[in-house]
């Protein structure tokens, strides 16, 4: 008869439209659950890429805008996660949860992505020089000045721009205009990083009151003025000389 089964076979039940929707549901509650850990995730992304708590707080205190915009991102999708697990699984619920869910992958993507600019641009220094151990040794007819230049994040076809000049009691003025004591264009290694220990002879004319020193990024027409506040500002170094 063709109303009775066969023998040995199986016949799963109809499911009911509650059962089906229940069923895409779950799924979809478990889409939200793994998004639940966008934050974690983006915070791994970071930390792997070298983005310590310490450059965290130097990349916050420059306003870095990549760091606010992968962390808003990441709390949305969370966000978005939670409110997906308490809809409710109807027809209309499961769609909402859909287009929320969809939401919630689109903001995670952004802040992977956005996570990853951060980092990179937060990890360097972006260009700036740093002169640090400055040492003078000798009379003012025979000096012997030496210091150190570092630089992170130097551009490929940029350069460090180091002037050392003999100046007068107000340390800005140079004794010779236009006539350098020292000058020298560094360029960056394969990693972008400027290392340079500068050693050398210097005589300091009768009218001369000190010793001036700056080094400055000059891959971007960085003004050579040392109060200027730009991002990669020169640094500046003035003493006077007994």
């Amino acid at each position: 008869m063709s109303g009775v089964p066969k023998w040995g076979s199986e016949q799963e039940p109809a499911q009911t439209h509650e059962e089906i929707q229940a069923r895409i549901g779950k799924r979809l509650d478990d889409v939200a659950k793994i998004l639940a850990g966008a934050l974690v995730a983006v915070a791994g992304v970071m930390t792997l890429l070298g983005l310590s708590s310490d450059v965290v707080f130097v990349a916050l205190n420059n306003d870095s805008w990549p760091i606010y915009v992968a962390s808003l991102c990441a709390i949305l999708a969370i966000v978005c996660s939670i409110v997906a697990l308490l809809v409710h699984p109807t027809r209309r619920g499961n769609l909402w949860e859909t287009v929320v869910l969809i939401l919630g992958v689109i903001l995670y993507m952004v802040a992977l992505s956005v996570a990853v600019i951060g980092a990179a641009k937060a990890a360097g220094g972006n260009g700036r020089p740093t002169i640090t151990n400055i040492k003078v040794d000798g009379p003012r007819s025979n000096l012997k000045l030496s210091f150190d230049v570092h630089a992170d994040g130097v551009e490929t076809g940029a350069s460090i721009e180091v002037f050392v000049n003999a100046v007068r009691a107000d340390l800005s003025e140079p004794v010779v205009e236009s006539v350098d004591a020292y000058s020298s264009e560094l360029r960056p290694n394969d990693k972008g990083v400027v290392e340079q220990r500068v050693s050398m002879p210097m005589s300091l004319p009768p009218q001369a009151a000190g010793i001036s020193i700056m080094a400055l990024n000059a891959g971007d027409g960085t003004q050579d003025e040392c109060g200027s506040l730009t991002q990669r500002g020169p640094a500046c170094a003035r003493f006077r000389i007994p």
